[in-house]
């Protein structure tokens, strides 16, 4: 296992709370804590980020989600486990996270989006996926070591 690099939330700590400053902002979001939660998760999976990834899927345990829709979350797309406004989540998170590879056609996703939520909640959760994109760049760049507690 690879041993962290730097202790960054100390060396950097100004950033490292303004960061979790948008974290209480976004918190407050009507968009709900589960689908934050799923968004979140999805987002760590594709950029591979063991700790957010170990963390979202704790809480989301922790708040009644059930092992099949999280254990399903990275094949989101071919299962029915996932309401049509979830499925307007998710593909957003992934148009917004894989950036590099979508340079074109957004419209698709947006115009999901639009169907499930208001103009208010897709601002919010653009500021949700932009967060766990930035978090997910800082713990894997410092290797940030996942919980080494089991999951229920």
């Amino acid at each position: 296992m690879n041993q962290p690099r730097l202790p960054w939330t100390e060396i950097s700590a100004k950033s490292y709370q303004a960061m979790a400053g948008v974290n209480v902002s976004i918190s407050k979001s009507s968009l709900g804590h589960s689908l934050m939660e799923l968004v979140q998760t999805r987002v760590s999976q594709i950029n591979g980020c063991a700790f957010c990834l170990d963390m979202h899927a704790r809480d989301l345990r922790k708040h009644g989600e059930t092992w099949q829709r999280l254990n399903s979350l990275s094949t989101w797309r071919e299962t029915s486990f996932y309401n049509e406004r979830e499925r307007a989540a998710l593909a957003w998170a992934e148009v917004l996270t894989r950036l590099a590879d979508q340079h074109g056609d957004h419209d698709t996703a947006f115009e999901a989006l639009k169907k499930q939520f208001s103009d208010q909640e897709i601002v919010e959760l653009s500021w949700t996926i932009a967060a766990i994109n930035a978090w997910n760049r800082m713990a894997v760049g410092m290797r940030t070591p996942p919980s080494t507690q089991p999951l229920e």
